[in-house]
């Protein structure tokens, strides 16, 4: 089997996810974001269907899929098939394993994922990850939040912004990046500190009032004075840069999957509404300049998709134990991350224009779309910090 072909259980597994996808979200997603309702009920039955667990071993409640199992490459054909129906609903999954549950189970140890992983894994509770900062984006060493050691706590001071799944009443903890002191160089020391709900001195502000992505649940974070117990680290002292470093490589292949279900909805909304709408006495998709529009975002899909599937199979090669490089996975990643986020905001434009006004009224899917597009070229790592890391990767002395 090629890299680029899925195998006829992960075939099996989409259509699973897409009738799912189709009975329990689809007819639901414009009402929720018009909302802004975040679905609790449909994150326990994505629970119940095994989605968050895809990656996670059987001891923990998971499917066990790892590697030679393609768990990863599971994972991104559902967040590509729920993104197809409702972003918003592709990225609280995405970010429920990538940002929530994997950090946990690659970094933590016996005690940290017997205490979280259960839920986390069975849909019942979510979990986020606080990296972003008001002043600390894509430049994550300017990180400000600080963890301070005492009496055998670490005391939280600092702020994090646009973290999703951080303040739903279903949320059990944010992991955060904090400085906890300085290295020898002089740089900050930056750790991983797991800081659960309802902890004085931790508040999920009011969410956002977004552009897109309504139904998900992002909210700026404080923490003052926040306190949990020295245990509470993540993986080892001065690690956490690393460690988020890792958890974006396999957040840039899974957004990948979230543009490719995108691309999909656009190729599908636009295909029916051509045959459907008529004009000058027959259906616009006879004409060749709706026709060629169309050919081309099937185009962008069919790139954006064997882009996506070789990083996601380069990762369980990986993970398999399989002689893959981490230098060209993390170049496979954000070649997928860059191609498919811009050509989902072109195929949402394309689509928006193939339906002409209507396409303007948020009543039809596409100007929902066009909305939900645009972060996928910021969230997981901008469009630039993808386009340096390519040229890094290249051998070129950008900075």
């Amino acid at each position: 089997m090629s890299p680029f072909e899925l195998s006829a259980e992960h075939e099996s597994f989409r259509r699973t996810v897409r009738d799912f996808a189709e009975k329990e979200v689809a007819p639901h997603a414009a009402q929720w974001d018009r909302e802004h309702h975040f679905p609790v009920d449909v994150v326990h039955k994505m629970g119940d269907l095994g989605l968050f667990g895809l990656t996670a071993p059987e001891e923990y409640g998971g499917a066990g899929l790892a590697g030679e199992d393609g768990g990863f490459t599971s994972l991104c054909l559902a967040i590509e098939e729920l993104g197809r129906v409702d972003q918003s609903i592709g990225i609280t999954l995405e970010a429920a394993v990538g940002l929530g549950i994997n950090p946990i189970l690659t970094f933590g140890d016996d005690e940290q994922r017997q205490t979280w992983l259960p839920d986390l894994v069975a849909g019942q509770r979510l979990a986020g990850f606080g990296l972003t900062e008001p002043g600390a984006g894509s430049d994550a060493g300017a990180t400000r939040t600080k963890a301070v050691l005492d009496d055998g706590e670490w005391v939280v001071d600092g702020a994090k912004q646009f973290i999703t799944n951080s303040g739903s009443e279903i949320t059990s903890l944010v992991t955060v990046t904090a400085r906890t002191g300085e290295r020898a160089d002089g740089r900050p020391e930056i750790s991983a500190i797991m800081v659960p709900a309802g902890t004085p001195g931790f508040t999920a502000e009011k969410a956002y009032d977004k552009l897109g992505w309504n139904a998900s649940d992002t909210h700026p974070l404080s923490f003052d004075g926040a306190r949990v117990p020295e245990a509470n680290l993540l993986g080892g002292r001065g690690r956490g840069y690393a460690q988020f470093l890792s958890t974006l490589d396999d957040g840039r292949v899974a957004i990948a999957a979230l543009a490719v279900g995108c691309i999909q909805a656009c190729v599908d909304h636009c295909v029916a509404y051509a045959g459907e709408r008529t004009t000058f006495g027959g259906p616009i998709g006879r004409k060749q300049g709706v026709a060629f529009q169309i050919a081309d975002l099937e185009t962008m899909l069919h790139a954006a998709r064997l882009l996506t599937y070789r990083a996601a199979a380069m990762k369980d090669a990986m993970d398999a134990g399989r002689r893959i490089s981490t230098k060209d996975f993390k170049q496979a990643a954000s070649v997928a991350k860059l191609y498919t986020s811009e050509s989902a905001v072109s195929a949402t434009r394309i689509a928006t224009q193939v339906f002409g006004g209507y396409g303007f009224m948020e009543e039809y899917p596409v100007a929902r779309l066009y909305r939900d597009a645009k972060i996928l070229e910021i969230g997981e790592g901008t469009s630039e910090v993808q386009r340096m890391l390519i040229a890094r990767g290249l051998g070129l002395p950008v900075e």
